[in-house]
């Protein structure tokens, strides 16, 4: 066996011991879904990382990178200031409530009916875009890169995946993603210095590129990265990413207490400055090193290919199999979560725990079976369905974020106010997506809603968040009068809130103060 070989089947060998070792002594649907609060803040921030950057960061990162320069890399560090803000407004709610789930959290702010909008929406968004987008851009990697065959490498990750998730719940999946992060951030920095390396250093690369490659701040009028929809849809979309979604969150809920779980999002906000170095950088090595063949999403299988050597070639290939992995195995968690927590338990509230645990395996056992399902179809996808899949989420985000904001800063806002922007929020981003469907994939000249589909999407979810929040407030300033008896731990109080350490507040200074500069310099 070579060393590259020896390397890959490590990995294998010790992501199934910690699954294993974490799988033993479940006993209840606290310590299955939320590892019986007892992971620390290291732990958390690291899971958190690893969740977030999965084969479709390899491929697209460094895609756009080759592609536009570092301009994509406003998502990276706007995800940063989306970690404070979940840090220190939304992490001492979750944790005062007690919740599972975020559906579970919009039950007691406002009412069932949000608790089972969100529910239905963050499934299917799970097993039709998560999913689908990570399966997609794993198989153009192991395509590009090893030569395996798609279909076989993509059932074997899922099942083996499935096998981990399913044994040792959310507690295998943090502690996994605590090995995964640490593979995945030593590959890709390798892989990057190796790169630097052949061009001659960042002198050599602006010599190659065109100065506009290395500015973060675009006009207004740019297509696709508007400085307006890049730092404020950004961050709208990265406040619902980072600070409403199950996926993320959930390993907040397993911290042993508050600190543990603000801490562990300020790490990830931390971490969350080397993507743009070690993930975007690579494609503009790629693009200077090779300008003519490079066309976007080979830019990292060019670079791995090409640069790496024996030995760490195998380490490449662990770090890309965490980063699909660990994403895989989260969204198998957390669909397992909301269909056992706000769905069985919903019908059945009287269910004791070891039949919930008994539930949230099998549900994992049936979304790993449907992923394997869409395995065949997921392969027929081309790079614009890809990037159609990709910007869902800034047509569901908006709405989702407007109304977990507006609920949480104003005591004021009413349930009914809530459900209604959900759903005409989801109709907006559901209409929009379908006009770029017709207009892009299916070419059709959709008369005066061209200007709809040409207008950016950023900025569109600006303006559909802005709508979103104007609705919360008519809504609830002019309708039934807010039920104040449900909202105890559930709104701002700024004395419990915001109360703090100095090391918390030193951290949150000093983390913003390195991106801010990081970004006037690149502007």
């Amino acid at each position: 066996m070579n060393l590259d070989n020896f390397i890959i089947v490590a990995y294998f060998v010790i992501v199934f011991a910690i699954a294993w070792y974490h799988s033993r002594g479940e006993r209840t649907a606290r310590d299955y879904f939320l590892a019986g609060h007892q992971v620390g803040w290291f732990a958390i921030g690291a899971s958190l990382f690893a969740t977030n950057i999965s084969s479709e960061h390899f491929i697209g990162l460094a895609g756009s990178g080759a592609s536009t320069g570092f301009a994509v890399g406003c998502y990276e560090w706007s995800a940063s200031f989306c970690l404070f803000i979940l840090g220190w407004l939304f992490v001492p709610h979750y944790l005062q409530s007690k919740v599972y789930t975020m559906p579970e959290f919009l039950e007691q702010r406002f009412s069932p009916a949000c608790r089972w909008y969100l529910t239905i929406v963050s499934l299917f968004a799970y097993v039709f875009t998560k999913i689908s987008v990570s399966l997609f851009a794993g198989g153009i990697l192991i395509r590009e890169v090893f030569g395996w065959d798609y279909m076989t490498s993509a059932l074997l990750l899922v099942v083996a995946t499935g096998i981990y998730t399913v044994a040792g719940g959310l507690a295998a999946v943090i502690y996994t993603d605590l090995f995964q992060a640490v593979l995945l951030v030593a590959g890709a920095i390798i892989l990057t210095l190796i790169g630097l390396d052949q061009v001659g250093g960042f002198e050599g690369l602006r010599a190659a590129l065109p100065p506009d490659y290395f500015h973060m701040i675009r006009p207004a009028s740019d297509p696709t990265y508007p400085w307006i929809g890049t730092t404020l849809g950004a961050l709208i979309l990265g406040i619902w990413y980072w600070c409403t979604d199950q996926v993320i969150v959930q390993k907040t809920l397993a911290a042993k207490n508050v600190q543990a779980a603000r801490q562990g999002a300020f790490f990830c906000a931390s971490l969350k400055i080397l993507p743009v170095f070690i993930l975007v950088l690579p494609g503009l090595i790629a693009k200077a090193l090779w300008p003519t063949e490079v066309t976007g999403d080979n830019a990292y299988p060019l670079m791995v290919l090409r640069l790496l050597p024996p030995g760490v070639m195998g380490l490449m290939v662990a770090a890309l199999l965490a980063a699909l992995m660990s994403s895989l195995s989260s969204v198998f968690n957390s669909c397992s979560t909301l269909i056992t927590m706000d769905i069985y338990k919903k019908l059945r509230p009287n269910a004791p725990d070891a039949q919930l645990v008994r539930i949230g395996r099998y549900a994992t056992g049936a979304v790993v079976v449907l992923s394997v399902l869409w395995i065949p179809f997921i392969r027929y996808l081309n790079n614009e369905i890809y990037q159609y899949l990709q910007s869902v989420q800034a047509y569901v985000g908006a709405p989702i974020t407007a109304t977990f904001l507006v609920g949480i800063l104003w005591k004021g806002a009413t349930a009914r106010a809530a459900f209604t922007t959900l759903v005409v929020g989801g109709v907006l981003g559901a209409g929009r997506f379908l006009l770029d469907i017709l207009h892009n994939a299916f070419k059709w000249d959709l008369g005066a809603l061209n200007a709809v589909v040409e207008f950016s999407f950023l900025n569109y979810s600006v303006v559909v968040f802005f709508l979103c929040v104007g609705m919360m407030y008519f809504i609830s300033k002019f309708g039934e009068r807010p039920d104040f008896t449900r909202m105890t731990g559930l709104v701002l109080d700024p004395a419990h809130t915001l109360a703090a350490r100095r090391i918390d507040i030193a951290w949150t200074v000093l983390t913003l103060g390195t991106i801010t500069a990081l970004w006037w310099h690149f502007a």
